[in-house]
């Protein structure tokens, strides 16, 4: 029977679902006759299952939303697993391991390409008592090699986007064994596709680790650009690692990013800011999403929407008359329209007023009765006229003159209805513009019904 192409995707994907859990191994992207039935389950039930795992409204339907999920580039071993590891926990039963490249891409010089997977591994040796050694010939435990469309293991590419790359878990012939598709365009940059962070993910699989639902693991199954430097795995694929081989004595990065928990009853945040009428929450490289119509906050990497801006800002705010958002990290401000960086920025935060030593923005908000922006840094704020694009004279001013009882610093603030929402910590002010007095205190977490 014929079927639109999005049909074909959706069909690959939910096989891929049913062969995951049939063979405990990486699967075929083939349409199965059968594909509707697996292990006794509908098609609706295997999506319901997809739309759970990446944390969507669970309705058992190719909706918008799990249709463009399904468009973003991804890994090519199925989504949907049992915990952090392949069925059965699969591990390679020695600590010392080898790969060989077999062959290289266009796209980079060898000596790139060398790097970036030598890199990759490094990830998973600095936190573990495993090691890894280079071969150039025979049959290596991790073989590793670039292909396009069907590339010998019957496990096809399909082409630019898409799937990106796929490994097959520790074990005998393929196992461990790396596959790159290479009409893809690959870079060390954020060009393309950065090989580094695919083969860093990839290996996770070739070492016995699955997909993981947090969106800010390595292990997640959807690629987003990080950064050029600076890479720390992830407390998750830590656990998960370490819980297969162990702890190693060689971690140069003792600190692994965790992903903050919305719930967290010491959750204190970094900026707020509305984006045409969804409100933006910023913690460390993440991004809570909260909008009208959606029941659940959806937690993002900034990255993932602006791979230019800095991996964790310090102030953002709206001026929706000009349908821009500004974003502030120390002495430098970025203008967006949308997804689109404007053209001019980033500029230095003195270029709109502030004093050449000032350091950073702590928090900023626009208060649309007034037209005025007010910056908080340290134990002061300003106020800026946005239709003269000039600092109001008098300022700054200190915080806890104007605003009694917030405290004398302010992490992030938004206005709402006539209100203003200062978060200090783990509270929350509620202030009375019309007023001028706190109305209630909070916690912070109850932003997101907590």
């Amino acid at each position: 029977f014929p079927l639109r192409i999005f049909e074909v995707n959706f069909l690959l994907m939910l096989w891929s679902y049913c062969s995951l859990q049939k063979q405990g191994n990486i699967t075929s992207y083939h349409i199965f006759y059968n594909v509707t039935s697996c292990y006794g389950n509908t098609m609706a039930s295997k999506l319901r299952e997809m739309q759970a795992f990446f944390g969507l409204e669970v309705t058992g339907k190719l909706d918008e939303e799990t249709y463009e999920l399904m468009q973003k580039p991804r890994c090519g071993v199925p989504d949907v697993g049992e915990y952090n590891f392949f069925p059965r926990k699969l591990k390679w039963s020695k600590m010392n391991l080898t790969y060989r490249i077999m062959n290289y891409t266009s796209d980079l010089r060898h000596n790139e390409v060398d790097r970036a997977f030598k890199k990759a591994f490094k990830v998973w040796s600095d936190v573990t008592p495993l090691n890894f050694t280079r071969i150039r010939s025979g049959i290596a435990d991790i073989m590793i090699s670039f292909g396009t469309k069907e590339h010998g293991d019957f496990y096809p590419f399909d082409g630019p986007s898409g799937l990106l790359a796929h490994a097959f878990p520790p074990g005998p012939d393929y196992g461990g064994d790396a596959h790159f598709d290479d009409d893809e365009v690959w870079s060390d940059d954020s060009k393309g596709y950065n090989l580094f962070l695919v083969a860093a993910h990839e290996f996770g699989h070739s070492l016995g680790l699955e997909h993981s639902r947090d969106p800010g693991a390595l292990m997640f199954p959807i690629y987003t650009y990080t950064g050029k430097s600076g890479f720390v795995l992830p407390d998750d694929d830590v656990q998960g690692i370490q819980e297969l081989y162990g702890a190693g004595d060689k971690d140069p990065n003792p600190k692994h990013p965790k992903t903050p928990e919305k719930c967290d009853v010491e959750l204190s945040l970094d900026a707020i800011t509305e984006l045409r009428g969804e409100m933006l929450v910023f913690k460390d490289r993440f991004f809570w999403r909260l909008h009208p119509q959606m029941v659940e906050a959806e937690l993002v990497l900034l990255k993932s929407f602006w791979p230019e801006l800095p991996n964790k800002i310090d102030a953002a705010y709206e001026n929706p008359i000009k349908d821009l958002v500004f974003m502030f990290k120390g002495k430098k401000v970025w203008a967006l329209n949308g997804y689109d960086i404007v053209e001019g920025f980033p500029k230095k935060i003195y270029e709109i007023g502030f004093p050449k030593e000032m350091k950073r923005i702590d928090a900023a908000v626009h208060i649309k009765d007034t037209g005025k922006t007010l910056f908080f840094t340290g134990n002061k704020y300003w106020s800026y006229d946005e239709e003269a694009e000039v600092m109001e004279e008098g300022y700054p001013r200190l915080i806890e003159e104007d605003f009694a009882g917030i405290g004398d610093k302010v992490d992030a603030v938004y206005e709402r209805n006539g209100y203003l929402y200062f978060f200090n910590g783990p509270l929350q002010f509620e202030y009375s513009i019309w007023s001028q007095r706190i109305v209630r205190v909070l916690h912070t977490n109850s932003l997101f019904w907590c």
